[in-house]
């Protein structure tokens, strides 16, 4: 559970900050810069985040190959 907490974490994480940058640097309507904001976040974790993201994957596809448990 806890490289998806980490890697959801840092998504959310970066967006803010773009969004705050943004903010900064080009203050128009605020739904324009969420917008942009996200897009640029989603760019920037592509390339930023690929270990967590790739832990990630790792820990998901573990749980989903795990046999369950058979009640008798």
């Amino acid at each position: 559970m806890r490289p998806v907490l980490v890697y959801t974490a840092s998504r959310i994480g970066l967006f803010v900050v773009t969004l705050g940058v943004l903010y900064l640097l080009w203050p128009v309507n605020l739904l324009v810069l969420i917008v942009v904001s996200f897009l640029i976040s989603g760019i920037a974790s592509y390339v930023l985040l690929s270990k967590q993201r790739d832990a990630m994957s790792a820990r998901i596809s573990d749980r989903i190959d795990r046999p369950k448990p058979q009640d008798d």
